[in-house]
């Protein structure tokens, strides 16, 4: 096929799969914790690593992951230390990311604002070799701390001070989700793009919720459906010419639709089988009560 005889497609869609794995991998737990905006935070932070790697000349991936990490390091500590006026703290931190990178990346010699905007929105052809070592090293980290340590980060996730009382590391525990959530956005922004990539790592996650129970199942279906779309989404914009991060977003959006609509007869399905059995088991236990009385099972066998 065409698409992949392209290295610069090629490059993309290592990118593509790394990102559709990644992003919801650390998404479910930011999504447990209700941080579901915590990415897009770490985006606007994450510009002045852009910029600040244009104007020294050095790897803006590498830059924004350093930024980023900072940046989502003080977010965490502000989530567990501010008080009343935290808020206000987070969006001057917010704002003054996205400020500090269009200043830098304007000041350097060799980026500019189209430069900025392949960061901002994706972009396939700037996919360089350099990048996808980067996000395969980075992607590494992310899959090694979200499955490695999946329960402990569960447990925090789902209720801190129950984490507390059982002995775990709750503080490092929500510095380390935070370490990883910002490691993401670095590793997506080349795909997606810095201001969509909360999408990627929230869509898929409250998707697969729509018709799974467990964690487990959760966390399986919410990767497929983050690779799929992001694929998906990448050949899509090769053919059709579209923005990727936007064509990989509107798509998972669709699933989650899609989803929603299928899982509205299901849950009717179950509310009523889980109604029939109650009445059931409460027939039975009057049966049990009353002497003489007959029983569900009676009443079919006479």
């Amino acid at each position: 096929m065409e698409i992949f005889q392209t290295e610069f497609m090629q490059r993309a869609l290592i990118a593509a799969v790394l990102v559709g794995i990644t992003a919801p991998a650390i998404g479910i737990y930011l999504v447990q914790r209700r941080q579901a905006l915590m990415g897009d935070g770490i985006g606007h932070i994450a510009m002045t690593g852009v910029g600040l790697g244009f104007l020294l000349n050095s790897s803006p991936v590498w830059m924004a992951t350093l930024i980023a990490v900072v940046g989502a390091v003080t977010m965490e500590l502000i989530r567990a230390y501010g008080k009343t006026r935290g808020d206000i703290a987070l969006a001057m931190l917010f704002y003054g990311g996205m400020a500090g990178g269009v200043l830098l990346i304007n000041l350097s010699d060799t980026g500019s604002n189209a430069n900025l905007s392949s960061y901002l929105f994706g972009s396939l052809s700037t996919v360089s070799d350099s990048d996808v070592t980067a996000i395969c090293l980075l992607a590494a980290f992310v899959v090694l701390v979200t499955v490695g340590l999946r329960k402990q980060l569960f447990a925090v996730s789902q209720d801190e001070e129950f984490a507390r009382v059982t002995g775990l590391p709750v503080r490092a525990l929500n510095l380390l989700i935070a370490v990883t959530a910002a490691v993401t956005v670095t590793v997506a922004m080349r795909v997606v793009g810095l201001l969509l990539v909360s999408a990627l790592m929230v869509v898929p996650v409250a998707a697969a919720q729509q018709i799974t129970r467990s964690f487990k199942v959760t966390f399986i279906l919410s990767v497929v459906i983050g690779t799929a779309v992001t694929l998906s989404g990448t050949v899509t914009s090769y053919y059709q010419d579209v923005p990727p991060g936007a064509t990989i977003v509107l798509m998972a959006i669709g699933v989650f639709v899609v989803l929603t609509a299928l899982a509205t007869p299901l849950a009717r399905r179950r509310a009523r089988a889980v109604t029939s059995a109650d009445a059931t088991c409460t027939a039975e236990d009057v049966a049990k009560d009353v002497p003489g009385a007959r029983r569900p099972a009676d009443e079919v066998s006479a």
